[in-house]
């Protein structure tokens, strides 16, 4: 069984709540969050209902180890490249919904499809905004795939010698996380969706996790509950909307209300529990963790 973290709304210890006011006063410096960029990936199931990929991270990561997250991670510096091949919505679309200048927009659309690439082997490119690649299981691919996650070769070079561009329309954007202020490890991620291309697969390749698994987004949920999964708040949190949404609407249902979102970064932030306190979350998602815990 996993090791259980709990589920908002979480109780916070009184002086990890009084360390958390001491930051937000200003009387502590927090550490500075670096830009992360995160995929839900996600195909139908049986029910039409999505499923979600998550990889659980090795014990001994110094960052959510043990955890079950999304394939994702940090910006790197090369996928600020001005010269990425790209098609679909342009960095100043994305810089407009995602909140950020159009710098950033292409770094955090670029780690995205790299990040993806590199922890599940799938790849969301193609030739033109009409086509996507639709088999990346071949030695060659997984040459490349290991070279862009040691950084031997750029994603830039990486589409360029084949001949394809960023399928950034195949990305939508769900939500903004921000860790909280009392920290070690800091992280302002931006949280993507996409369904997983026709034709391509999964593979179990990322160096940073234990094992990789399908699961229905609102059985994830159900399991992180029962404390068979171990969670951050925020993967627990996508799980349990993708799943209440997907179980009306299917993937297509989620990918067609990420096209209405724009992205308002949200730091969790110390607020009342009963007599004791926790971290906040956002308000529309209040009524759903509410309706688990009645």
């Amino acid at each position: 069984m996993s090791r259980r973290i709990p589920l908002p709304p979480v109780p916070l210890p009184e002086q990890l709540a009084s360390v958390a006011q001491e930051y937000a006063a200003g009387t502590r410096q927090a550490a500075e969050p670096r830009d992360a960029a995160t995929v839900v990936l996600q195909r139908p199931g049986p029910d039409g209902a999505p499923e979600v990929y998550l990889l659980r991270r090795h014990v001994t990561m110094d960052f959510a180890g043990g955890m079950c997250v999304f394939p994702g991670g940090g910006v790197d510096p090369r996928d600020y490249d001005h010269e990425v091949a790209w098609a679909g919505p342009t960095p100043a679309e994305w810089a407009a919904r995602l909140g950020t200048t159009e710098d950033v927009a292409r770094a955090l659309v670029c780690a995205a499809v790299r990040e993806t690439f590199e922890e599940s082997g799938v790849l969301l490119a193609g030739t033109s905004t009409d086509d996507v690649v639709a088999d990346t299981t071949g030695d060659d691919w997984e040459a490349d795939r290991v070279a862009l996650e040691s950084r031997e070769l750029s994603l830039t070079d990486f589409l360029t010698r084949r001949g394809l561009v960023l399928r950034t329309d195949l990305l939508g954007i769900w939500s903004g996380w921000l860790t909280p202020v009392f920290e070690p490890k800091r992280y302002r991620t931006w949280f993507f969706v996409a369904q997983l291309p026709e034709g391509q697969v999964t593979r179990d390749v990322s160096t940073e996790s234990s094992e990789v698994v399908w699961l229905p987004a609102a059985e994830a949920a159900d399991q992180a509950d029962r404390g068979e999964l171990a969670m951050l708040p925020p993967t627990y949190l996508t799980c349990l909307e993708i799943g209440t949404l997907g179980a009306v609407d299917g993937v297509d249902g989620v990918l067609a209300a990420s096209a209405e979102r724009s992205v308002t970064m949200f730091m969790p932030e110390v607020e009342p529990l009963g007599d004791g306190f926790t971290l906040s979350m956002p308000d529309e998602l209040r009524p759903l963790v509410a309706a688990r815990r009645a």
